[in-house]
This record gives C-alpha cells, structure tokens and sequence, in this order.
C-alpha cells in the first residue's frame, strides 16, 4: 500500500495547487491514500469547514492539524462529527473538539492516522506526546499506522520515530513547513521524516510574504501575516507499507512545482 503524506498546505493558494497536481500524481505514483497537514488550509491560519471539504474534493483521503487547529471556531463542529480528520491528540480530552485518532475504512484495508503535538517550544501544558501515543496505539484498529507529528524540535522528532520504531508503520513531521532531507526506513521497520515539508508558495517565509516577516524580525513589533502569492510547490513523502505486517518498506520524499 502506498501512501502519501503531505506537507502543511498553506492558504487557498496552497489549496487550489494541490488540486491542480494532485490527482494525476496520484495515478503517475500509484498512490492508494493521502494523509494531508491542513492547519493552515484556511487563508490566517486554521482549517475552516470550507478548506477542509476542498482538500477532501481534492483527493486527500485524511487531515491532519497542528497548533492552529483550534483558531476558527467554525470547525468546532466540522472536528467533533468528521471520521476523517485527526487533531493533536495530547490537547486535553473531553472539552477539546474532534479526536486525535482516526480509524479509517479503504476498502481495501483500515488505515489508523494518529496526530501529536511536540512538547518543545511548542503550546505550553499539553500531555506529554509519549506518553499520549503510548495510549493511543492501544486504540488502533490497523496495522497500518500512520503518525502526523507536529513539532519544531528536530531532536523530539528524531526521537519520537526512534521511539515508535516497529509499532508503527510511518512517521512524518509538520509545523517546521521546510522539508528534510532524511526520509527513511528506520531499522525496525518504520517509515520516517523529520518534516515533509509546505504546499505553497515558493518564495515566502513559511507561505508569508517575505517583507513580512523581515520586518518583524527587525522591528520586534507585530505583523499582520499577509499570505505570498507566486509560484507553489507541493512537498510530501511516499511510504510504502506491507499491509500484513505494517511494515514500512521504502520512504520517499517528493516536490512537484
């Protein structure tokens, strides 16, 4: 089974280029599900019930958060009756909408998407991320498991995929919007990248206008954080995963302009 995972999709702009390359790079990779980062779907940030059903029309099978989850409240009720999006799962239970596991029927096998958030410079009084995926394996209802693991720390990143190493099929990170050089199969058997990188726009910062971000780095004053426009780039990574064991047999990172 081969399935791709996609970098943080950034504003409409971001949205309407995967629309435009993605079904046929589906078909030329033989793709059988795609897991996408869409915290940042919705142009200022967040995923509205509009972002998210276009990234489902688009041809993503699953979506998957971050710290921005929560800033529209208009998806408050999108999350808690969807089967097919997965938010951070060490935000607290019961008074936090949606799930941070998603059990999800192909058709040709069940596929389990769990989404973690980092602990490092990250939002402060979350779960441990650890020790919440030590839980929620318990929940999976498939061999095939696939982890979304929102962090900035290279390290915490590195060291979760070493920790789920042979207990999960794939790790792939998001949040950093910059992809990584390293997608691999680690020695037990687990897909892994430290941060499958943007859908956006090239020249920007992170999918913000450049001057943008200078000057806030400059001036240490707020910003409003004014979208690029220009030309995109999609970033994922393919894993390819033995359905039987779960195993991942082979990682690949890709960029399509």
């Amino acid at each position: 089974m081969r399935i791709m995972c996609i970098g943080d999709v950034v504003g409409s702009v971001g949205c309407r280029f995967l629309r435009s390359k993605l079904p046929a790079l589906k078909k030329v990779k033989g793709i059988d599900f795609v897991i996408c980062n869409g915290e940042n779907s919705a142009d200022g940030n967040g995923l509205t019930p509009v972002s998210a059903d276009f990234l489902f029309c688009s041809g993503v099978d699953a979506i998957t958060l971050g710290n921005h989850a929560f800033r529209r409240r208009e998806v408050y009720d999108y999350l808690d009756n969807s089967p097919f999006v997965a938010r951070p799962a060490n935000f607290p239970d019961g008074t936090t909408p949606g799930s941070g596991i998603i059990n999800i029927d192909t058709g040709r096998t069940m596929v389990t998407v769990i989404n973690l958030m980092g602990n490092i410079f990250m939002e402060n009084g979350m779960a441990c991320a650890f020790e919440t995926v030590d839980r929620l394996l318990r929940q999976a209802e498939s061999k095939v498991i696939i982890v979304d693991f929102h962090a900035e720390a290279t390290s915490e990143k590195r060291a979760m995929g070493y920790y789920l190493d042979g207990r999960i099929s794939a790790l792939f990170g998001t949040h950093t919007h910059v992809q990584t050089a390293d997608a691999q199969v680690l020695p037990n058997g687990t897909g892994y990248i430290t941060d499958a990188g943007m859908t956006g726009v090239i020249h920007s910062v992170l999918g913000v206008k450049t001057e943008i971000i200078i000057d806030k780095l400059k001036s240490k004053m707020p910003r409003r954080f004014d979208l690029a426009d220009g030309e995109c780039r999609l970033e994922a990574v393919i894993f390819d995963i033995d359905e039987r064991s779960g195993h991942c047999k082979s990682a690949e990172s890709i960029r399509v302009e």
